[in-house]
């Protein structure tokens, strides 16, 4: 069976389950492609897609004007509105898919209509929202009575669709859709084995500075208050594609107290690995490192530097209704604080099977 995956570069989370249901299902023994329709068809979108990722780079709560200027606004609504149709049209006929799963909220409207116009109502259609819980950011687009199945991590993804008129019937808690590793956390690398891979201080805590799909962080800050703090500690910081970040901080932020270890982008076995050696991760509320925290086990602090974007409003009330705390940070200078104030770290443990069996089993359940 054939799997058409659609999904969108804004933030990482969308991309990030994408690949990952690609993963699970050719492993399964079918066909699956991943496509980003917006991106590839419209300079426009592409355009679109850019300055999502500039605000959430530079000033995060500039996203409540962006959000709900694209919840009013309904670019992609109807099929009509598309711009770039022959092109997807194309993609789409060369691939001949027998099901199209959503991981966006713009791309399960007039994309859906736009297939359907042109084959009729053969295929499936499906949408797999990463939110976690309920909130402002939960978009309206989400929500189209007409697809076949809407799948979320969590109850509360799904309540929060039926409340906007997503029929119960339709609905599935299909728990979080993850990279491999996550589902086999007995094959994690034993701590004393990492110690020793990254050189870490012995006996000293070991803290995580996560960084987004774009590369945004406020690792220097971070790094040199905890030297200020004279905080005996390991910093791990994931640069991913920032990589002058990488090379400033591999010319020597530490010193003999702090030891620090930059990396680039890392796969899905090393950052469980990871999360599982971590004291504590320090990353922005977005879905994807927020589910993977969850599932680990990690404790978190959540990075607000520059305010909160409507969407990780909707992660940060599922962690306060279920977790113990809620710690946050929005001046990466004072983290060493907040740290020495806090013992404890607030960790929420999401069970997790040894695959995405509920949601691979209806999305085969769906095609003849």
């Amino acid at each position: 069976m054939k799997l058409w995956i659609l999904s969108a570069s804004t933030g990482g989370g969308h991309d990030m389950r994408a690949h990952a249901l690609r993963s699970w299902w050719e492993a399964a023994g079918g066909v699956a492609k991943v496509y980003h329709p917006m991106e590839s068809s419209f300079f426009g979108y592409r355009l679109g897609c850019s300055a999502y990722n500039l605000i959430q780079k530079t000033v995060p709560r500039f996203h409540y004007v962006y959000f709900h200027l694209l919840e009013f606004a309904a670019l992609h609504r109807g099929p009509r509105r598309i711009m770039g149709s022959d092109e997807v049209l194309a993609k789409f006929s060369e691939f001949s898919p027998d099901l199209v799963v959503s991981m966006h909220a713009h791309l399960n409207h007039g994309y859906f209509d736009l297939l359907k116009n042109e084959i009729g109502n053969r295929l499936r259609f499906v949408v797999y929202s990463g939110e976690l819980g309920n909130g402002s950011g939960f978009s309206r687009h989400w929500i189209n009575p007409e697809n076949d199945l809407f799948a979320g991590p969590t109850s509360e993804c799904c309540e929060a669709a039926e409340s906007r008129g997503m029929p119960a019937e339709k609905c599935l808690v299909a728990g979080p859709l993850l990279r491999k590793s996550f589902y086999h956390q007995h094959y994690a690398t034993p701590n004393e084995i990492l110690f020793q891979k990254y050189k870490l201080l012995q006996n000293r805590p070991v803290y995580l500075l996560c960084t987004g799909a774009n590369g945004v962080n406020n690792h220097e800050e971070i790094i040199r208050a905890f030297v200020a703090s004279c905080i005996s500690c390991n910093v791990i910081a994931l640069c991913g594609v920032n990589k002058s970040l990488q090379m400033r901080l591999s010319n020597g932020l530490g010193n003999d107290k702090v030891r620090v270890v930059p990396l680039d982008t890392i796969d899905d076995k090393e950052m469980m690995d990871l999360m599982n050696l971590a004291d504590w991760a320090f990353a922005r509320p977005g879905a994807g490192v927020t589910t993977e925290a969850m599932v680990v086990g990690c404790p978190m602090i959540f990075d607000l530097t520059g305010g909160v974007m409507p969407q990780e409003m909707n992660n940060l009330n599922y962690w306060k209704k279920h977790a113990p705390a809620l710690l946050t940070c929005n001046k990466p200078r004072l983290l060493p604080q907040i740290v020495s104030s806090n013992p404890t770290i607030p960790r929420l443990r999401m069970p997790i099977g040894r695959e995405p069996e509920v949601l691979l089993a209806a999305l085969n359940n769906l095609v003849p």
